[in-house]
């Protein structure tokens, strides 16, 4: 695990500054700076929107004495594309989107849920239940 993350410290801003140069060279300096500004701002407010909306299904779903579990992994989908999208650059931005947008956002559910149900099964996650 430590490999890969090595690698994406190395990777994604190597990609990301290429990325810059080439919306830079067809927009302008200062249009690529707006935009990424753009985008941070809509991306932080969508979260926040998302985020809300998660957290309050998730509440009904505990009232009625089941267990959240969908919401739960939405929930660490919205907050992981909050996250990419707070760092600059375009690449990340898409990934985020992506994450927070409840359209696309069960293309990560299902890699995300077959992830833990994997670890579950090594033994690397336990869980208890009361």
């Amino acid at each position: 695990m430590r490999k890969w993350i090595a690698v994406l410290i190395v990777v994604v801003p190597i990609i990301e500054f290429w990325g810059y140069v080439e919306v830079a060279e067809r927009l302008g300096l200062w249009k690529t700076v707006f935009l990424t500004l753009a985008t941070s701002v809509i991306g932080g407010l969508m979260m926040q929107f998302e985020g809300r909306k998660i957290l309050a299904d998730a509440k009904a779903q505990m009232v009625d004495n089941r267990v959240p579990g969908r919401m739960m992994i939405d929930g660490i989908c919205v907050y992981g594309g909050g996250i990419l999208l707070l760092f600059p650059g375009f690449i990340t931005d898409l990934i985020g989107f992506t994450m927070v947008f409840p359209l696309t956002r069960p293309l990560y559910r299902l890699v995300l849920t077959k992830w833990i149900g994997k670890k579950i099964k090594d033994g690397s996650i336990t869980f208890f239940r009361r």
